[in-house]
């Protein structure tokens, strides 16, 4: 026996069959209106780190966030909404270094020494010198408090770990403290002094153009 289905409950039937189909059309719409938006996946890392976002004037870029002790190993595009999803970026703030002519893997260094040493209050930048390094904003001079104490040699002793390990994300060449000049291959050599602050070369990544978001 066929039952016939009251006439309230197709009409109803009808309006949710017309609001799906609306909100999918909005969707496709979103879909092609907001193409920059990035689904990122995490996972731990050691002990780093940071990436510089550049912002195109006027667009909402797609935006790989690295934050302190997770980095993305993944970004998928949703093909519905592209809902962008991030992972609780923090942004780093100016840190100790004056960061006037220095590069920018330079300033995201300097960042990150103030950040995570806060034991840091002075880290020289760009200064006359007869090496290119400083002139050029290539260099840091990481001050440290009671260097030839115990717990200074070993605050100067973590920097330099710091930074050689995480050498490929920071653009680093070399660091030198205490009469050893560093690469992130090893030690290599004297570093002539050095025993009140750790020097820090990086490849510089180029000048600022003021667009750049430095994250922890």
């Amino acid at each position: 026996m066929n039952r016939r289905e009251p006439a309230g409950r197709r009409r109803s039937s009808s309006a949710v069959a017309v609001l799906i189909g609306s909100a999918a059309a909005a969707l496709a719409i979103a879909a092609d209106t907001h193409p920059s938006t990035v689904v990122l996946a995490a996972a731990p890392v050691a002990d780093c780190c940071a990436q510089i976002v550049a912002l195109p004037p006027g667009i909402a870029p797609i935006r790989t966030v690295v934050q302190d002790g997770v980095e993305p190993i993944a970004a998928e595009v949703s093909a519905a909404a592209r809902l962008r999803v991030v992972t609780n970026p923090q942004l780093l703030p100016v840190g100790k270094a004056p960061e006037r002519g220095l590069q920018v893997k330079t300033i995201l260094t300097a960042r990150l020494i103030s950040a995570i040493f806060p034991e840091i209050q002075n880290i020289g930048g760009v200064r006359p010198d007869a090496l290119r390094w400083h002139p050029d904003g290539l260099a840091l001079d990481v001050m440290i408090p009671n260097p030839t104490s115990e717990a200074g040699i070993a605050l100067g002793d973590r920097i330099v770990a710091y930074v050689l390990q995480n050498a490929d994300r920071l653009g680093i060449q070399d660091a030198i403290w205490r009469g050893t000049y560093y690469t992130p291959s090893g030690p290599s050599g004297s570093g002539y002094g050095h025993y009140d602050h750790v020097h820090v070369t990086t490849t510089g990544g180029g000048y600022p153009t003021g667009s750049e978001m430095y994250y922890r």
